[in-house]
C-alpha cells in the first residue's frame, strides 16, 4: 500500500503550522527554538516527497545538509539560550534586554 503524496504535503502543511503557532504564541526561548526545527522538518518533509514522486534523488541530497545545518543551529542556539539564561536566569523572551548593560 503506497501513501499518495497529498498525504505527505497535508502533514506537513500541519507540522509547519504548528511550528508557526509555536514560534507567534509561545514566550519560551526553548520552545521557540523547537518551533524552528518543526518547522525546517516540515520543509524537508515536503523536499523528501516531492523528491520521491517524481524519482530524482536531488530533493533528498539537500534534505541531508538542511539536517546537517539544522544540528548546528541547534547547537548554537542552545548555546545562547543557556548563556543568555546564565546572565539574566530567565528563558523568557519578553524580560531579556541584552541592551541594558
Amino acid at each position: 500500500m503506497e501513501v499518495a503524496l497529498n498525504w505527505y504535503l497535508a502533514l506537513s502543511a500541519v507540522l509547519f503550522t504548528i511550528g508557526t503557532l509555536g514560534v507567534l504564541f509561545r514566550r519560551n526561548a526553548i520552545v521557540l527554538l523547537m518551533s524552528v526545527e518543526l518547522m525546517l522538518n516540515a520543509v524537508n518533509l515536503t523536499l523528501v516527497a516531492f523528491s520521491q514522486s517524481m524519482g530524482d534523488p536531488g530533493g533528498q541530497i539537500l534534505v541531508f545538509f538542511s539536517i546537517a545545518v539544522a544540528a548546528a543551529e541547534a547547537a548554537v542556539g542552545l548555546a545562547i539560550v543557556i548563556a543568555v539564561f546564565r546572565s539574566e536566569v530567565t528563558v523568557d523572551i519578553t524580560e531579556i534586554n541584552l541592551f541594558k548593560h
